[in-house]
Protein backbone atom coordinates (compact mmCIF):
# COMPACT_ATOMS: atom_id res chain seq x y z
CA UNK A 1 0.00 0.00 0.00
CA UNK A 2 1.36 3.51 -1.11
CA UNK A 3 0.77 5.58 1.60
CA UNK A 4 2.85 8.12 3.71
CA UNK A 5 2.18 10.90 6.70
CA UNK A 6 4.17 13.92 6.88
CA UNK A 7 3.69 16.46 9.40
CA UNK A 8 5.45 20.03 9.32
CA UNK A 9 5.04 22.57 12.37
CA UNK A 10 6.32 25.96 11.73
CA UNK A 11 6.17 29.14 13.79
CA UNK A 12 3.47 30.36 11.10
CA UNK A 13 1.83 26.90 10.46
CA UNK A 14 1.12 23.53 12.23
CA UNK A 15 0.00 21.01 9.38
CA UNK A 16 -0.49 16.60 9.58
CA UNK A 17 -1.18 15.45 6.26
CA UNK A 18 -2.08 11.59 5.85
CA UNK A 19 -2.47 10.32 1.71
CA UNK A 20 -2.77 6.50 0.49
CA UNK A 21 -2.40 7.25 -3.54
CA UNK A 22 -3.98 3.79 -4.18
CA UNK A 23 -7.63 5.20 -2.23
CA UNK A 24 -11.22 5.34 -3.00
CA UNK A 25 -11.49 9.05 -3.03
CA UNK A 26 -12.05 10.11 0.73
CA UNK A 27 -11.18 13.40 2.17
CA UNK A 28 -10.99 14.54 5.65
CA UNK A 29 -9.81 18.54 5.23
CA UNK A 30 -9.43 21.06 7.87
CA UNK A 31 -7.35 24.03 7.22
CA UNK A 32 -9.33 26.75 8.23
CA UNK A 33 -10.23 28.50 4.61
CA UNK A 34 -13.54 27.07 2.87
CA UNK A 35 -12.97 26.94 -0.35
CA UNK A 36 -9.48 25.50 -0.35
CA UNK A 37 -11.18 22.67 1.05
CA UNK A 38 -13.38 22.78 -1.67
CA UNK A 39 -10.45 22.73 -3.91
CA UNK A 40 -8.03 20.09 -2.16
CA UNK A 41 -11.46 17.70 -1.75
CA UNK A 42 -11.56 17.35 -5.81
CA UNK A 43 -7.96 16.69 -5.98
CA UNK A 44 -8.99 13.38 -3.62
CA UNK A 45 -11.92 12.45 -5.28
CA UNK A 46 -10.97 13.05 -8.83
CA UNK A 47 -7.33 11.30 -8.21
CA UNK A 48 -9.29 8.49 -5.91
CA UNK A 49 -6.53 9.45 -3.58
CA UNK A 50 -7.54 9.02 0.51
CA UNK A 51 -6.29 12.20 1.82
CA UNK A 52 -6.50 13.37 5.28
CA UNK A 53 -5.29 17.45 6.38
CA UNK A 54 -5.43 19.23 9.06
CA UNK A 55 -3.64 22.44 9.09
CA UNK A 56 -3.56 25.48 11.75
CA UNK A 57 -2.22 28.61 10.46
CA UNK A 58 -1.73 32.62 11.20
CA UNK A 59 -5.28 33.35 8.97
CA UNK A 60 -5.21 36.49 11.24
CA UNK A 61 -2.65 37.52 8.86
CA UNK A 62 -3.77 35.88 6.15
CA UNK A 63 -3.72 32.65 4.11
CA UNK A 64 -0.70 32.34 2.05
CA UNK A 65 1.40 30.56 4.91
CA UNK A 66 -1.43 27.80 5.44
CA UNK A 67 -2.25 27.04 1.37
CA UNK A 68 1.33 27.05 0.33
CA UNK A 69 2.49 24.84 3.88
CA UNK A 70 0.02 22.79 3.03
CA UNK A 71 1.45 22.45 -0.29
CA UNK A 72 4.46 21.61 0.54
CA UNK A 73 3.45 19.14 3.07
CA UNK A 74 0.99 17.20 0.59
CA UNK A 75 3.73 17.33 -1.74
CA UNK A 76 5.92 15.53 0.42
CA UNK A 77 3.47 13.21 1.49
CA UNK A 78 2.88 12.37 -2.70
CA UNK A 79 6.60 11.70 -2.78
CA UNK A 80 7.10 9.67 -0.14
CA UNK A 81 4.34 7.62 -0.80
CA UNK A 82 4.99 6.88 -4.54
CA UNK A 83 8.37 4.92 -3.01
CA UNK A 84 10.94 4.12 -5.67
CA UNK A 85 8.68 4.94 -8.41
CA UNK A 86 9.37 1.62 -9.93
CA UNK A 87 6.65 0.31 -12.39
CA UNK A 88 4.54 3.78 -12.39
CA UNK A 89 3.39 5.36 -15.75
CA UNK A 90 4.72 8.33 -15.21
CA UNK A 91 4.28 10.92 -18.19
CA UNK A 92 0.02 11.68 -17.92
CA UNK A 93 -2.02 14.65 -19.09
CA UNK A 94 -5.75 15.88 -18.58
CA UNK A 95 -8.20 18.01 -20.47
CA UNK A 96 -10.03 19.33 -17.82
CA UNK A 97 -13.43 20.68 -19.04
CA UNK A 98 -15.61 22.97 -16.33
CA UNK A 99 -18.58 24.35 -17.54
CA UNK A 100 -17.30 27.29 -20.06
CA UNK A 101 -13.56 26.75 -18.82
CA UNK A 102 -11.02 24.23 -20.07
CA UNK A 103 -7.85 23.45 -18.25
CA UNK A 104 -4.87 21.15 -19.77
CA UNK A 105 -2.26 19.82 -16.80
CA UNK A 106 0.74 17.77 -17.98
CA UNK A 107 2.77 15.70 -15.58
CA UNK A 108 6.21 13.94 -15.61
CA UNK A 109 6.85 12.10 -12.26
CA UNK A 110 10.20 12.59 -12.96
CA UNK A 111 12.10 13.61 -9.26
CA UNK A 112 13.11 16.72 -10.73
CA UNK A 113 10.45 19.37 -10.33
CA UNK A 114 9.58 22.31 -12.14
CA UNK A 115 6.08 24.41 -12.74
CA UNK A 116 4.65 25.93 -15.63
CA UNK A 117 1.57 27.97 -14.62
CA UNK A 118 -0.17 29.66 -17.67
CA UNK A 119 -3.42 30.52 -15.89
CA UNK A 120 -5.14 33.91 -15.23
CA UNK A 121 -7.83 34.89 -12.78
CA UNK A 122 -10.48 37.48 -13.72
CA UNK A 123 -10.66 38.75 -10.13
CA UNK A 124 -8.77 39.27 -6.90
CA UNK A 125 -10.82 37.10 -4.94
CA UNK A 126 -13.31 34.21 -5.11
CA UNK A 127 -15.11 34.98 -2.01
CA UNK A 128 -12.27 35.57 0.78
CA UNK A 129 -9.95 33.68 -1.04
CA UNK A 130 -6.88 35.06 -2.49
CA UNK A 131 -6.59 33.55 -6.27
CA UNK A 132 -3.24 34.12 -7.04
CA UNK A 133 -2.96 31.27 -3.98
CA UNK A 134 -3.66 29.12 -6.49
CA UNK A 135 -0.52 29.25 -8.21
CA UNK A 136 1.33 29.17 -4.73
CA UNK A 137 0.13 26.12 -3.72
CA UNK A 138 0.63 24.35 -7.59
CA UNK A 139 4.31 25.74 -6.68
CA UNK A 140 4.55 24.45 -3.33
CA UNK A 141 3.33 20.87 -4.41
CA UNK A 142 5.44 20.55 -7.50
CA UNK A 143 8.31 21.32 -5.72
CA UNK A 144 7.91 18.92 -2.86
CA UNK A 145 6.41 16.06 -4.69
CA UNK A 146 9.16 16.41 -7.47
CA UNK A 147 7.25 16.66 -10.44
CA UNK A 148 7.35 18.63 -13.57
CA UNK A 149 3.77 20.09 -14.03
CA UNK A 150 2.11 22.13 -16.22
CA UNK A 151 -0.87 23.99 -16.13
CA UNK A 152 -2.58 25.99 -18.90
CA UNK A 153 -6.14 27.16 -18.65
CA UNK A 154 -6.88 27.40 -22.40
CA UNK A 155 -10.16 29.49 -21.67
CA UNK A 156 -12.31 30.27 -18.99
CA UNK A 157 -14.50 33.35 -17.30
CA UNK A 158 -15.35 32.13 -14.24
CA UNK A 159 -13.00 32.25 -11.40
CA UNK A 160 -13.98 29.14 -9.53
CA UNK A 161 -14.38 27.12 -12.36
CA UNK A 162 -11.00 28.15 -13.53
CA UNK A 163 -9.22 26.99 -9.97
CA UNK A 164 -11.46 24.10 -9.77
CA UNK A 165 -10.76 22.65 -13.45
CA UNK A 166 -6.88 23.27 -12.36
CA UNK A 167 -7.13 21.31 -9.10
CA UNK A 168 -9.15 18.45 -10.83
CA UNK A 169 -7.07 18.33 -13.85
CA UNK A 170 -4.23 17.85 -11.25
CA UNK A 171 -6.35 15.22 -9.92
CA UNK A 172 -6.77 12.77 -13.22
CA UNK A 173 -3.08 14.00 -14.02
CA UNK A 174 -1.51 12.38 -10.96
CA UNK A 175 -3.77 9.87 -10.69
CA UNK A 176 -2.96 8.27 -14.36
CA UNK A 177 0.54 8.87 -13.75
CA UNK A 178 1.12 7.16 -10.60
CA UNK A 179 -0.50 3.90 -11.56
CA UNK A 180 1.02 1.16 -12.07
CA UNK A 181 1.80 -0.09 -15.81
CA UNK A 182 1.48 -3.98 -15.71
CA UNK A 183 3.92 -4.25 -18.35
CA UNK A 184 6.08 -2.81 -16.06
CA UNK A 185 6.09 -3.50 -12.54
CA UNK A 186 9.38 -3.79 -11.76
CA UNK A 187 11.15 -1.49 -13.85
CA UNK A 188 11.97 2.23 -13.08
CA UNK A 189 9.98 3.84 -16.10
CA UNK A 190 13.56 6.03 -17.58
CA UNK A 191 16.70 5.23 -19.67
CA UNK A 192 19.05 5.97 -16.75
CA UNK A 193 17.38 3.61 -14.76
CA UNK A 194 16.80 6.18 -11.83
CA UNK A 195 14.86 8.76 -11.50
CA UNK A 196 15.12 12.10 -9.40
CA UNK A 197 18.44 13.57 -10.92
Amino acid sequence: MRTASITRKTKETTISVSVQLDGSGTAKIETGIGFFDHMLDQLARHGLFDIEIEAKGDLHIDMHHTVEDVGIALGQAFRQAAGDLRGIVRYADSYLPMDETLTRVCVDVSGRPFLVFRTAFNTDKIGAFDTQLVREFFQAFAMNAGITLHVETLYGVNDHHIAESCFKGLARAMRAALSKDSRQLDTIPSTKGTLGG
